[in-house]
């Protein structure tokens, strides 16, 4: 389990949980064995992009895998901050401060002499690509540190005139000093969640936005709300920076269950009352399944923000956010907050501690995946009763997103309406959405579906009446 700065990872297995196919009911089992030795089948898994990494799990192999992790454990943060001058993001040709991100040239672009560059990319800039299976204990880019609330305000002193200018941070992260006219930017870390370590910048126009909602609003109009209809305005879609923690891991997996095969299928006839009924019955050799392996897990996206928790869609369909990944966050570049001018940004307001729960998740959750491959002799499906991860190190990157959303209130519901989100990935144009549905027509064509069964019903029954 990727555990937060402090804390000490663990490795023991969960309480048993059911994952895995399921095991149909009604089986004849036989008894449970070990694990039969299938032709070309080792146990264990597989590391992430190659090579097999077959082994056998036992007690011993999962505490030594624990034992390493403990050892393992510390906490190494990475310097990712800009180390420029606070106040001043310059051309690097002209030495200008009006700059602005353009879609189109897809790089910084300098008002003044139009010279156009990129940030480098983060990874390589800061040393975050090292091989994910030496990375032992947690690696911290400064940009995940935890959150102060209290921070709202930050006063910057112009280097071009010397006024001190005051910026609230939970709502701007750039402005113009009021004597000089310099664009004056957070380009240092602060520990309110506003300033990540990377940023992912837009390619996707948003013309081109606006087309893919267009696309995906016409082919649901015909069960969409005669209100959302008539209300929808798809130019007032918005380009926004949504917060993500980006993780690597080094981990030893462990599962344990048990899987069936079956060996015999037949069919029993038995009276009930007065009418026979018939019956199917399996008969299966339960086994005992257990499967251990190093997992290597690269570029584990979740989100920083609770306002966009795909776990709470109470009040707005945040799932979607998910649904548009993935996103190439290896090509993020160091960050600049001329990227983010032009668009809104959100800040983030989770800690390491706050999502861990469902990072871990995930890494079992893969963990899982590449098992399956592994158990598909057992055709009754397997049942994992115990499982957990052993962390041997974890790297945390905090990195913005982008992301063209467009929402809408639906106000047929009154207080308390449902937002819903159409949303548009800013990098590769994937899209997912909600569109509220008018509930008299889908239950017109239900009964309109339900009476041509009836007919067609009564049809096929009537002819096989006369040809019997």
């Amino acid at each position: 389990m990727p555990s937060p700065p402090g804390r000490r990872p663990h490795a023991d297995p969960r309480a048993p949980q059911q994952h895995g196919a399921p095991i149909p009911s009604g089986a004849q089992s036989t008894g449970q064995r070990p694990a039969p030795q299938w032709a070309g089948l080792q146990d264990g898994g597989s590391h992430q992009g190659g090579g097999a990494a077959a082994s056998t799990m036992s007690a011993q192999d999962f505490g030594q895998a624990a034992q390493k992790a403990l050892d393992d454990a510390g906490n190494r943060v990475i310097d990712t901050s800009s180390g420029k001058a606070d106040g001043l993001d310059k051309c690097p040709k002209c030495g200008s401060t009006d700059i602005h991100y353009s879609i189109t040239a897809k790089a910084l672009v300098c008002g003044y002499c139009r010279n156009q560059w990129n940030e480098d990319v983060a990874e390589q800039a800061f040393g975050l690509d090292s091989a994910i299976e030496e990375l032992r204990g947690h690696t911290l880019a400064s940009g995940t540190g935890d959150i102060r609330e209290d921070l709202t305000t930050v006063t910057l002193k112009c280097q071009g005139c010397g006024a001190e200018v005051v910026i609230r941070v939970d709502e701007q992260l750039q402005s113009r000093c009021h004597w000089c006219r310099q664009t004056l930017s957070i380009n240092t870390q602060i520990p309110n969640g506003a300033v990540p370590d990377a940023v992912l910048p837009f390619q996707l126009t948003r013309e081109q936005a606006i087309d893919r909602i267009n696309e995906f609003v016409g082919s649901r109009r015909a069960f969409a709300h005669a209100r959302f209809k008539s209300e929808f305005v798809p130019d007032n879609v918005m380009g926004v920076y949504i917060p993500y923690m980006v993780v690597d891991g080094n981990l030893h997996a462990v599962l344990q269950g048990t899987g069936e095969v079956t060996t015999r299928q037949y069919t029993v006839r038995r009276k009930v009352g007065d009418n026979y009924v018939s019956e199917t019955y399996y008969d299966a050799d339960v086994y005992d399944v257990r499967r251990a392996f190093d997992l290597l897990v690269d570029d584990l996206t979740v989100e920083s923000s609770s306002r966009y928790d795909a776990r709470d869609n109470t009040r707005s369909t945040n799932n979607i956010l998910n649904a548009v990944q993935p996103y190439d966050t290896a090509a993020a570049v160091a960050y600049n907050s001329n990227y983010l001018r032009g668009f809104t940004s959100e800040r983030r307001d989770l800690n390491i501690h706050d999502v861990d729960d469902s990072v871990e998740e995930k890494f079992l959750s893969i963990a899982r995946a590449k098992a399956r491959p592994t158990i598909s002799r057992y055709d009754r499906g397997v049942r994992w009763e115990h499982e957990g991860v052993a962390v041997h190190g974890t790297r945390w990157v905090a990195v913005y997103v982008p992301v063209w959303l467009y929402s809408y209130a639906d106000s047929a519901k009154g207080e308390g309406s449902l937002v819903h989100y159409i949303a548009v990935n800013g990098r590769n144009g994937n899209t997912m959405g909600s569109v509220p549905v008018s509930h008299p027509k889908i239950f017109a064509l239900s009964c309109f579906l339900g009476t041509i069964a009836t007919v067609l019903a009564g049809v096929v029954g009537w002819g096989w009446f006369f040809m019997s």
